[in-house]
């Protein structure tokens, strides 16, 4: 989907067209179209779309985009878990990671901070960091794996998203989790239910058994070992449970929203 953006302008160009779709189709969609051929044509056909210029070609992207994660999600294992490694394997440095430089990271006042609760849930309560340190944590040394195509083993500590859920009386029937965050322009980010209760999935207070720093989403991050880096986001303000699909910052330029095993 990097190419989205950039198809935006007068004209088309069909082979970048069908190679930026292969890219985000499941792996049968992909073999079944180079079966059948992988042309511009079948890519309309496929999708129901007549690709005459620059708006339509996104339009396609986005259909298979949109049915890329209604696989992915019909057959995510909820009891699937992502690989545990030793300490021994951590990578040092940790790599920052954030669509601007470290120098522009948030600096929250973490003895100010609350974590709003918005949407399903029973106690709407907001949580001081105080509050959130004193519920039971976990540790997870996990991977993280970027999008941009490198990865990096770090040690996350924090209490189990699905812990938390329960704790506030969160409704789990309810489609997504909804995180906004301090960084700049607005981020935030939906989490589908099913791997917001994932065993593996955290609200992360610690990094190598410190206090999460600055770099790493100070004073909380959402830490989801089973979806690409972008899915687990840093400098966490709030949460809300919800069946509307919010959209997100990386989701709304045309980025998979499941992006994940």
């Amino acid at each position: 989907m990097g190419r989205l953006r950039k198809l935006l302008i007068p004209g088309v160009d069909k082979k970048l067209l069908v190679k930026d779709a292969m890219k985000v189709m499941p792996d049968l969609m992909r073999r079944r179209l180079i079966t059948g051929g992988a042309s511009f044509g079948a890519l309309a056909l496929l999708t129901g779309c007549d690709v005459v210029d620059s708006s339509s070609a996104e339009e396609v992207l986005k259909k298979v985009s949109k049915f890329n994660d209604a696989v992915q999600a019909f057959i995510f294992n909820p009891d699937a878990l992502a690989p545990t490694f030793p300490e021994s394997a951590i990578t040092k440095p940790f790599p920052f990671n954030a669509y601007y430089e470290i120098d522009d990271a948030p600096e929250v006042n973490g003895d100010e901070w609350k974590l709003e609760v918005r949407g399903l849930v029973d106690n709407k309560k907001s949580w001081t960091l105080e509050e959130l340190y004193k519920l039971p944590q976990v540790k997870q040394v996990t991977r993280h794996i970027c999008v941009e195509g490198w990865s990096a083993i770090g040690s996350w500590t924090g209490t189990p998203l699905r812990d938390f859920l329960k704790l506030i009386g969160a409704d789990t029937r309810a489609k997504y989790c909804w995180f906004q965050c301090a960084d700049k322009e607005g981020y935030n980010s939906p989490l589908d239910m099913r791997t917001a209760l994932h065993p593996q999935t955290q609200m992360t207070f610690k990094f190598a058994d410190k206090i999460l720093p600055r770099a790493y989403g100070f004073p909380m991050k959402i830490r989801v070992p089973t979806k690409l880096g972008f899915k687990n986001p840093k400098y966490v303000l709030s949460m809300e449970v919800t069946n509307d699909y919010k959209g997100g910052y990386w989701e709304d330029q045309g980025y998979n929203s499941f992006s994940g095993s």
